[in-house]
């Protein structure tokens, strides 16, 4: 059966977007007399993607787009950090630098990391913010994320582009996408609220009593420690467990700060109220390190590689004896996404859905394909020609460039981790280099689009998160279909894996063998491009727990319910009848005692049982 938030998926037809106002129609308020408001359920309405802006020559999305670019490149901006609503002066702190991946030479923001005092102090206003924040009706939070969303989706938009564009080098097609992705989030997050504060527990006696279940938020303080790849994303992990009543310490990436600084402030113009949000730049060893070593730490939200969340669990298990809750951990980190391509395939899909998944926005997306599955049949006949061909012509350049098919790294770090990897593929006898190869760091952090050849599914390079332009391709013989299969299953655990296929046959058994290696499964579709609603994404294993971001799913670890039940007709009596013993005090008697060789029980269950 669909879930309510599913049918109202399933049944929109309309590209427009219902306005917040129609967004909390007709919500019902439960009572308990003339007690407190404790429950609220909502009607469902139809919900729909946003749609993309073409920003075509002489647009009016283009001449605001082109304008927010020049005011970003023209003036630095000073972004603060903000706790409880208060911009905190920075005098004698040092200042960091948000530069451009293309141009290192230029700078969008300065920022200032907070110390331990301050986030400690941070801790103190956020917790004390969490137990008025929770007391906030759904529908009033609902009301501010859909101003939001219109604010984003208006008023921030070019900005917000632009911003994704320089800081983070995407190119307009995927800095668009990433802004529309943050829309979608605003906009349906309150309707998969509707439908988790929908849920009523069975009541099949209503005469007697009533069961009710309310929504509350952790108490303490989340912690959400964002990445610098996806504008949408890092909003989200600070904004889903507000949304359900908790009071949140955001750690933005420093390779992202301008974008999410226009995000903040942009919940800030829709009311959000001082505190439930704090937008915290910070050095990510120094604010693990605090926020783990509170007692009121209620939960971690993360996105980023799986290093780093293994070592947050590890500070989390160490500290387990000094929380008042036990931290919840989210956290996402992408792994290793994979294309399999079946002799029955389309080659020419095939081809050109691989390309746009390994090296679009520089092979930096958590769904980003870096193994290339293909059946020999193909590979020197249908595939291997227009796949290097295509890939070699690809445009990097500058990020603004509309003709740019992606742009550089995203920090000198990431740059080193590559070239790195370019060094290992070009001295290890397993890798055969077909094109690419190369790097340069001049004035932004480049590296070409690089395609190798692998030999042995065992080398490390076919199992770990490249995260950059580099996709490796193996060939496997058409009669070891199944056990090729069989080995991706086991070494390539990842966000998304995709199958291209006419074969019936051969989908079916996709669906059984890659069944818990991938959190997503595509079939005849990229790796990349997975959109709220209709495709929740999330995977399990050591890539994440798989919240399903994009679903009710993802706010229900945000939430601590609590069960109410009310009696109409309460008992008064004290014994159970099949214990015969009479509730009536003038005639009450106590048992006859038990004597010690359990007689007096045998001869009570004796006449008992021959009473009936």
């Amino acid at each position: 059966m669909m879930s309510r938030a599913a049918l109202g998926i399933a049944s929109s037809t309309r590209s427009t977007l219902p306005k917040h106002e129609a967004l909390i129609k007709r919500g019902v308020l439960t009572h308990f007399g003339s007690r407190a408001r404790l429950v609220e359920h909502f009607d469902q309405v139809p919900i729909a993607n946003e749609k993309l802006l073409e920003y075509k020559d002489g647009s009016d999305e283009r001449k605001e787009l082109e304008s927010s670019l020049q005011n970003i490149l023209t003036t630095v901006k000073y972004v603060p950090i903000v706790i409880d609503g208060e911009e905190l002066a920075v005098h004698g702190m040092e200042w960091k630098e948000q530069i451009l991946p293309y141009n290192f030479k230029r700078q969008v923001a300065r920022y200032c990391h907070a110390s331990r005092t301050m986030l400690n102090m941070a801790i103190k206003k956020t917790v004390e913010v969490q137990k008025s924040w929770d007391t906030t009706q759904l529908s009033n939070r609902m009301y501010i994320w859909n101003k939001a969303a219109d604010l984003i989706a208006t008023k921030y938009r070019s900005d917000i582009v632009a911003a994704t564009m320089l800081g983070q080098g995407k190119t307009l097609r995927q800095a668009e996408t990433d802004v529309a992705e943050l829309v979608d989030l605003l906009r349906m997050s309150p309707v998969f609220l509707r439908d988790v504060a929908n849920y009523e527990p069975f009541n099949d006696c209503p005469d007697s009593q009533q069961n009710y279940m309310r929504l509350r938020g952790l108490t303490g303080f989340v912690a959400a420690i964002s990445p610098f790849n996806y504008t949408s994303i890092a909003a989200n992990l600070a904004l889903t467990p507000a949304l359900m009543g908790n009071a949140v310490m955001w750690k933005p990436s420093d390779s992202a700060i301008l974008s999410n600084w226009y995000v903040f402030q942009a919940m800030r113009d829709a009311g959000l109220p001082d505190g439930v949000v704090n937008f915290i730049p910070c050095e990510e060893t120094t604010f693990a390190s605090v926020v783990t070593q509170d007692s009121m730490l209620a939960g971690i939200h993360f996105t980023g590689t799986s290093g780093v969340l293994k070592v947050l669990w590890k500070l989390v298990a160490n500290n387990i004896n000094c929380y008042q809750n036990y931290p919840r951990l989210v956290g996402d980190t992408g792994g290793k996404n994979f294309h399999f391509v079946h002799s029955s395939a389309d080659p020419e899909t095939a081809v050109a859905c691989t390309i746009r998944a390994a090296f679009e926005y520089a092979g930096q997306n958590c769904s980003s394909c870096s193994m290339l599955y293909v059946p020999a049949s193909l590979w020197e006949s249908k595939i291997k020609k227009p796949l290097l061909e295509i890939s070699s012509k690809l445009f990097v350049s500058k990020a603004t460039y509309c003709n740019c098919f992606y742009s550089a790294l995203i920090n000198k770090r990431a740059y080193n981790r590559i070239y790195m990897w370019l060094r290992y593929i070009e001295r290890n006898r397993n890798c055969e280099l077909l094109t690419g190869g190369r790097g340069s760091r001049t004035r932004g952090y480049f590296v070409d689009p690089t395609i190798v050849r692998v030999y042995n599914l065992d080398d490390q390079i076919c199992k770990d998160e490249l995260l950059g332009p580099i996709l490796c391709v193996y060939v496997y013989p058409d009669n070891q279909l199944a056990e090729t299969m069989a080995k991706v299953a086991q070494i390539n655990h990842g966000l998304i894996g995709s199958v291209f296929a006419s074969d019936g046959a051969f989908i079916d058994e996709a669906y059984r063998v890659f069944k818990h290696n991938v959190g997503n499964l595509n079939v005849n579709d990229k790796s990349t491009g997975a959109m709220v609603a209709k495709q929740p994404f999330g995977a399990g294993h050591m890539t994440g727990t798989s919240e399903k971001l994009g679903s009710p799913h993802s706010l229900i670890r945000w939430t601590s319910p609590q069960l109410i039940k009310e009696s109409f007709k309460p008992h008064v009596n004290v014994y159970y009848p099949y214990m015969g013993i009479s509730e009536d005090k003038s005639t009450y008697k106590l048992p006859q005692a038990e004597t010690t060789d359990g007689s007096q029980m045998a001869r009570n269950v004796t006449e008992t049982a021959t009473k009936f």
